[in-house]
């Protein structure tokens, strides 16, 4: 099996596990850190603590701006529909939320979700190429608009969005802004004091680390307080109960500091993979969706027209690769990503994406192009 789906998650890195190892065994640290009264108690929450300056240190934000969830799911739901609950109660008049059709289902339904309870949600369309810019923003913001939540990275397309330009110019209108960066985290620099962003959510397993832990960046100069939407001890000063997995939360801070220590090279060697597979499909009939705009340098989302792309998945047995989205992988509907770009349905069910990352190898992308070349020219013929 080739796996080129490293969008979906991908697998830990062995320092990560080794980290990991020294927080799980009966002769380790496994103690609950928030158990103040023993000295195993106060090791775990200084291996907790010390993962959390590693993820602020590579933000660039304060310590204390990063909320522990179990995920960057979990973290978008706490950022949307904590900070609506908090105005809620404020009595606070602005009830409309805008957010982009592109979205990762995460936040999809968590405003969906807000509709129920009276907000009123604009989903923009991107660019042609699925980007989303100030001026899309720009006619769809009002008075009353409270929030606007932009991903960094499509977890589809790979495509870019100008995240600081957005929020900046989402601030510069006094509207709270939020982006899912779990595609971006580690792939591309994050400065959030440079970034004007609200609220920010992330997690481990893009990134080589664990599945199951993720952390949420809250500004602290910002004039709100979440509410919770985890009841139960009022951990994490108060917006996110729960006993912390120490383990799960070591991996994250180490998976963390080795994607950004490597970066640079890495990205870059796999650039070099992605534009291999695709000047190695040349000859066949296909469209790079996105292709006009910066995108990230691990996936890449290909069209193929008069080819149904689950009919050609199940042509490529021996290659982990998917349709779109994880989250909707079990769907037959054409990608919600693809359509908002102004794919027909035709041609976004003919789209298949594929992802490279950290142990991706040469012979990786050339067998898999081989396959998939020989399996699209039977089925184009």
């Amino acid at each position: 099996m080739i796996y080129l789906d490293y969008a979906a998650t991908t697998p830990a890195d062995p320092r990560v596990v080794e980290k990991m190892l020294a927080y799980l065994g009966h002769d380790s640290c496994y103690a609950n850190p928030a158990s103040r009264s023993h000295m195993l108690g106060w090791q775990a929450e200084a291996a907790v603590e010390s993962a959390r300056k590693q993820i602020a240190t590579g933000l660039h934000c304060d310590v204390r701006e990063l909320v522990w969830t179990s995920g960057a799911t979990e973290a978008n739901n706490l950022a949307i529909k904590g900070l609506a609950e908090y105005f809620a109660d404020q009595n606070d008049p602005r009830k409309h939320i805008v957010s982009s059709a592109t979205e990762h289902k995460a936040v999809l339904d968590a405003c969906t979700y807000l509709e129920t309870k009276g907000y009123e949600v604009t989903f923009v369309r991107p660019d042609d190429q699925g980007v989303v810019t100030p001026e899309i923003l720009e006619e769809v913001v009002r008075p009353d608009t409270l929030l606007v939540s932009v991903m960094h990275v499509n977890n589809e397309t790979g495509v870019i969005n100008p995240i600081k330009e957005l929020a900046e110019f989402i601030k510069s209108k006094g509207i709270f802004f939020h982006a899912d960066c779990a595609q971006s985290a580690g792939k591309l620099p994050l400065d959030l004091s440079e970034i004007p962003a609200d609220l920010v959510s992330l997690c481990a397993h893009k990134i080589y680390g664990p599945k199951g832990i993720g952390v949420l960046f809250v500004r602290r100069s910002a004039d709100f307080q979440l509410v919770s939407q985890i009841h139960g001890g009022g951990h994490e000063r108060g917006m996110r109960s729960g006993t912390l997995p120490t383990h799960q939360i070591a991996g994250f801070g180490e998976a963390f500091r080795l994607s950004l220590d490597e970066m640079d090279g890495e990205q870059s060697r796999i650039e070099s993979l992605k534009k291999r597979f695709v000047d190695a499909l040349q000859g066949v009939d296909m469209i790079v969706n996105g292709e006009g705009a910066m995108s990230v340098a691990g996936i890449v989302n290909l069209s193929f027209p008069g080819v149904d792309g689950q009919m050609l998945l199940t042509a490529l047995p021996n290659l982990a690769i998917s349709s779109g989205s994880a989250c909707n992988s079990a769907s037959m509907a054409p990608s919600h990503v693809l359509k908002a770009m102004g794919l027909s349905d035709e041609l976004a069910l003919s789209s298949l994406r594929f992802s490279f990352g950290r142990f991706t190898t040469d012979a990786d992308v050339d067998n898999a192009a081989a396959v998939l070349k020989d399996a699209l020219l039977k089925m184009q013929s």
